[in-house]
């Protein structure tokens, strides 16, 4: 199946891309290459183009006539969306509105959004599910819910199949070392992790005080190929005949920013040092999706995706590393947006399906103080890694004090 993926040279969309040729699709790109590399594509068809001028995208879908879009365009950097409103409601709603309705125009009825957990805002009850209210707190969560609102009724007044995936916090690198993540700027937490692993500037803590077991703050973390997958089986199930619908994608563990900190002081043998900061407006506590085995929506049967449990925080963080089988520094970047390495991190040994390699899968504690300014000296060993969950694991929909 020839599927056009827009923003296909970014993070995700680039992982998606390799995910497709595995499974035999013929992907195309429609890109601007304002964020994205072109060499994390493989060889792939590219049409450069702007999804803010209709023309381009009529052009392309005429050239190449796919059977299905995934739309990953936009711009996702939740504080500029704060400073710089019009800029996200371009992009990201009005770019988003051409390319629906050059669908419609062309005849292609099936699109994957990928959307977000910022269409919720301020959670109500945790874990989250999909009947979470939608209250969105910045202009970029605005943006990609005017999206959903846009393709609900698409479907209803034209038949456009549907599905919106509202992921939490992408993380992780390929497992075979071909691709990884480059941002510019650089927002992620465990990449920023890594660069005070490579001597760089200390990790900004913002926020110590919140109500969680160490005060910092806690996110689900989904690796990069699990996202990628659930893409391509989600326009595999539109193809199918699945009307589509909207989906959490997250693993339904929380981990907080100085777990993150434990896990790459225990991949890298290195201490790592962080400053603490004041509250940053518009971070909230803690945000975990409902898991697999949760009650709500059964992703794992609508998306079919695979049985195995999802990878522990250390096998996240290890994806960033270098390959330690070139010799090398295992934490030495690779140059930026230099074949076969887009990643500014390098990219991983292969630990996903190879048990031998894989950390163990409990979650992590810390080994700080729960208000210590300075990370631990010491990486963590198989002491640290209870056998138990956490006990701020939330049963469903438990309200919020």
């Amino acid at each position: 199946m020839r599927i056009l993926v827009a923003g296909g040279a970014g993070y995700i969309g680039s992982h998606t891309i390799k995910e497709l040729r595995k499974s035999g699709h013929e992907p195309v790109v429609f890109d601007n290459f304002s964020a994205g590399h072109r060499q994390a594509l493989g060889g792939s068809e590219v049409f450069v183009g702007d999804l803010v001028d209709p023309g381009a995208i009529r052009q392309c879908l005429a050239r190449w006539q796919p059977a299905a879009v995934i739309h990953f365009a936009a711009s996702i950097f939740v504080g500029e969306s704060v400073s710089a409103p019009a800029k996200y409601y371009r992009n990201n709603a009005v770019g988003s509105l051409n390319l629906i309705e050059a669908l419609v125009e062309c005849g292609v009825k099936r699109i994957v959004f990928s959307s977000t957990c910022a269409v919720y805002g301020e959670p109500r009850f945790l874990p989250l599910t999909e009947d979470h209210p939608l209250a969105p707190a910045n202009p970029y969560g605005h943006s990609k819910r005017f999206v959903e609102q846009m393709l609900a009724d698409f479907r209803a007044a034209y038949d456009l199949r549907s599905v919106c995936l509202r992921y939490f916090n992408a993380a992780g690198a390929d497992p075979e070392g071909e691709l990884g993540e480059d941002h510019d700027p650089e927002t992620h937490l465990i990449p920023l992790v890594l660069r005070g692993a490579l001597g760089g500037e200390p990790l900004h803590v913002f926020g110590d005080d919140y109500d969680t077991p160490d005060g910092t703050c806690t996110r689900d973390y989904i690796h990069v190929q699990d996202l990628a997958r659930a893409h391509v089986r989600a326009v595999e199930r539109l193809a199918e005949g699945w009307a589509g619908e909207p989906l959490n994608l997250g693993c339904g563990r929380e981990y907080s920013v100085r777990q993150v900190i434990r896990a790459a002081e225990r991949v890298t043998g290195r201490p790592l040092p962080y400053q603490v900061h004041p509250r940053r407006p518009g971070d909230v506590p803690r945000l975990v999706a409902a898991g697999m085995d949760r009650p709500g929506r059964d992703r794992r049967q609508l998306l079919e995706v695979d049985a195995d449990p999802p990878p522990g925080l250390c096998q996240l963080v290890g994806d960033h590393r270098g390959s330690a089988a070139s010799g090398s520094d295992p934490l030495r970047p690779f140059p930026r947006r230099v074949p076969p390495h887009p990643n500014v991190w390098g990219a991983a040994p292969s630990l996903r399906g190879r048990s031998t390699a894989r950390p163990p899968q409990h979650h992590l504690y810390g080994v700080a103080s729960p208000r210590s300014h300075s990370s631990a000296t010491r990486p963590l060993n198989h002491a640290d890694f209870p056998a138990q969950p956490p006990p701020w694991e939330s049963p469903p929909h438990l309200p919020l004090r």
